[in-house]
Order: C-alpha cells, then structure tokens, then sequence
C-alpha cells in the first residue's frame, strides 16, 4: 500500500530516444567528480571524448589517474576554440559557467551542451526524482533515498550527493527507484525533467554565477519545464518563490510546509509531522521522535516523504526513517565532545541564510567560526542573528572583514545582545586553535561559514574534513 493508503499506482510517462553516443566526437568541460565519471561512461559508449580544464595537469593528478589507460585527449590549462573543431556534443562540469567564450561560442555554432544529469536522465529506465533548492537538497535527498530504501524498493542515490549515476545508469531496473540532488548549474542547461521533481526554496545565492534573482530561479525552474501531465511536482509552500513556480507546473501538484496545512503533500499539525497524497491525513510521527537537529530539518523531513511516498515508499518506511536519521556529513556534524564543548561542523553553509538555519538549532551559548569566500549576498539580517545569538564570533578567510563589518554594525545598532567578543584570523586552523581556548563547558562551537570554500579549499566537504581533523587533533 502507498504512503497515502490508496494502493494508487504510478503511471511512467515516456522518455524521447536519446542519440547514442556511439562514434560522436565529445567534448568535456571540467575534470572533477562529474567530468571523469562522465569521461569514463562515454569512452565505455564507444564515443571519442576530450576533456578539457582550466587547470595544468600537474594540479589535476588525482583525476587523471582515474582516467589512466583509456583513450582520452587532454586539452589541460585552458579552453581553446580550437575543441569545437569537429564537436558534436559539449558537456559541462558544474562549476564551469556558461558565460565563458568558448560555451558561447559552441551555442553560436549550435553545437548541442549537456551534463552528466542530462544524460543520465534521457537513459533512466527507473523511476526518477529530482530535488533542488538553495539549501536542504542534500538532506531531503539522502532522507528520500532511505524512505525508499526502507521501502523495500531498490535506491539509487546520487547527483551533487555521492556518486554520479551516469556510470551506472545501465545497471537501473525498471521498478528501481533513483533520488538525485539538483543544482542549478546543473539545471540550467537541461532539457529533461525527473518524474517527480522538487524545489525546497529559492533564496539569494550563487548570483556571482547567474547574476540575478530571476535568472537563478528560472534556473531552478527548469527542473519542473520538461515534465508532463502524470508528473509530480513538489514544492515548497513557505518559500514565496518556491511556491511562485506552481503556475509552472504541468503535472500533479503537491507541497510541504512547516506553517500551515496543505491540501495535498506533508505539513506540521500540532507537533505532529502528516502526509497526505490522497484524501486522508496520516501521521508520520512527532517532532520529538525526530533526530534530525534545527527547525529546517523538519522542513527537509517533509519534502522527503511526499518525495518518497510520490515513489511509492509506504508510511511505515517513512516514519522508520523519519524518527532514525540523524544526519549527513558536514551538515550540523557533531565532531566530538572536548572538556565539556562541543564542535559542530556545518561546512555546508556557504550562505548566510544557511547560517541562520544553523543558530537557530543551537540554545547552548554559542562560538561561532564564520567566513571563507565571499557570493556577494546580503548579510545584515544574519548578522543581526549573530549578534543575538552568538557569544564569540571568530571570523576568518578572505571574507572575514565583511562579516566583522556586518556584524558589529548589527551590535551597535542593537544595544545589549549575546555577542561578547568579535575575533578577526586568517584560517580555519587558527580560528579552531581561538576557539578552543575561549570556549566554556557547556558551549557549543560551530562551523558554518556563510562563505564559499574556495580561498583556501577545493570545496565544502575538503574545509569540513580539515575542520574535523582539527577537532581531533585537539588535547
């Protein structure tokens, strides 16, 4: 039986035929996670591939040696036009942005762009969600993926989380289920949507990428373009601009929310989590059963399960994993106890939005490590939320000024607040060596930076890892 109780099946909409990739000549933008399992997908497909980075090989060892033996040209320290000599399909990593010339270049000739994603979904034989948003994609994907999991079904978890799937997408069986986290980088360029697609929220972030808020969220919006009448489309109803996109929907609707409840999805009554997909309410369980820290994680708890029972997941395997899952790395972390102090890592909070879901976790007194690299958003009402909420603030990375500018801007037009003391360093390792001495029993410290990895980092889980180590190389 279905998590709504009906037994109501799902109805498959078709996939247009893909072109193999057979004796194509592909060129791929990025040789990171997604570049080289792309790589080796399509050299397996019989395609001629390149691959292309805007950095020297001598910095990209580690994934060349993935990629040893097989037959692959390298275009290493740059992005020549010269690549498109002869291209029939231009693949994008995620971090490479469209504006740059050669991508332009390849839309002026009309030579077709792609990503893994993309091409992994125009294969799929399974069922397919898709999950997207500026925070909470991770945890509501990692949480889907258990429901169905639990649910008996075979899962299959990737995307930005995990592995790639494009490597394994003759492996998926009809009747498998397949949760993929979104990013809009990715979405961007995609002409195909999952069966089930979510947007969480769409809030300022990576407008250093799209430039503005309505680029970025016609980019989110793209997740839900390509579906058609028997798709499932959830979205989040306390987000105005998640909720903005219903008029874009072409298949079932469905939301979740945390403040009211909604005729079809999951909603918070009364201290109980629900879920309703057909007519009736079931109760999932009640807030103190979830492990999950923060109030937003009760929101990501509650896209999940309309996700996951939109897949099919039963309300037993959904309130299994509802009351049992207690986190994904680098999010909220607990990294361990240390003479009565705990250090928590939320590396993954690259905006200040994600910052204030995170202090909103917390009513221990907390020291807060803030900075890493600037995205150009606004930081006045997460500053005024430091300022209330923080006892020492230690701010490090190339964004570090900005964040003492903003917040002891925000203390002096409080008057009293929490904030006692305001640290200004230069790294990680140094702000964990300051908070360590300036800590109390009982106080919480906390990674989450606000900023961007990439002053010091290769990405957010590289900074999450060091700050780990850190806390265990602590006396």
């Amino acid at each position: 039986m279905s998590a709504d109780g009906s037994g109501m099946s799902l109805s498959r909409p078709s996939r247009p035929p893909s072109r193999a990739p057979a004796g194509r000549r592909v060129v791929i933008l990025g040789l990171a996670r997604q570049g080289t399992a792309l790589a080796r997908w399509l050299v397996r497909q019989g395609a001629e591939v390149t691959v292309s980075d805007l950095q020297p090989a001598e910095r990209l060892q580690g994934f060349l040696q993935t990629l040893e033996g097989l037959p692959i040209r390298y275009a290493l320290g740059g992005h020549p036009l010269s690549l498109l000599e002869g291209c029939d399909l231009l693949c994008l990593s995620g971090g490479v942005p469209l504006g740059i010339p050669i991508v332009q270049e390849a839309i002026r000739r009309g030579i077709p762009l792609a990503n893994d994603a993309q091409l992994f979904l125009e294969r799929c034989v399974g069922w397919t969600a898709g999950i997207t948003g500026s925070s909470g994609k991770t945890t509501t994907t990692a949480l889907a993926g258990e429901m169905c999991r639990a649910a008996g079904f075979r899962t299959w978890v990737g995307g930005n989380i995990g592995q790639p799937l494009i490597e394994f997408v003759e492996e998926i069986g009809p009747e498998d289920r397949v949760v993929l986290e979104l990013s809009s980088f990715q979405l961007e360029i995609m002409t195909v949507s999952p069966h089930v697609a979510a947007v969480l929220n769409i809030t300022p972030n990576h407008l250093d990428r799209h430039g503005t808020m309505e680029a970025y969220i016609a980019a989110k919006q793209r997740i839900l373009d390509f579906q058609d009448v028997e798709d499932i489309a959830v979205l989040g109803y306390d987000d105005p601009n998640a909720r903005g996109l219903a008029a874009a929907v072409r298949g079932r609707l469905r939301f979740f929310s945390r403040e009211r409840e909604v005729a079809r999805g999951a909603f918070l009554r009364g201290g109980t989590l629900f879920l309703r997909l057909g007519d009736e309410a079931w109760p999932i369980c009640r807030v103190e059963e979830v492990r999950l820290r923060g109030r937003h994680n009760l929101g990501n708890l509650l896209a999940a399960a309309v996700v996951a029972g939109s897949l099919g997941a039963d309300l037993g395997a959904i309130r299994e994993v509802a009351t049992s899952f207690s986190g994904v790395p680098h999010r909220l972390e607990l990294v361990r106890e240390v003479r009565g102090v705990r250090y928590v890592n939320d590396s993954i909070a690259t905006t200040p939005e994600r910052v204030r879901a995170a202090l909103e976790a917390f009513e221990e007194p907390l020291v807060l490590l803030a900075g890493g690299r600037d995205k150009h958003l606004p930081w006045e009402e997460t500053a005024r939320e430091i300022a209330r909420r923080v006892r020492v603030l230690i701010a490090f990375g190339e964004m570090g000024d900005r964040v003492v500018e903003a917040v002891q801007a925000a203390r002096a037009a409080m008057g009293p607040a929490a904030l006692e003391q305001v640290e200004r360093v230069s790294t990680l390792e140094e702000a964990v060596a300051l908070a360590a001495r300036l800590a109390r029993p009982g106080e919480v410290v906390l990674l989450s930076p606000g900023g961007t990895s990439y002053d010091a980092y290769r990405d957010f889980e590289e900074r999450g890892n060091h700050f780990r180590a850190l806390v265990e190389a602590l006396a």
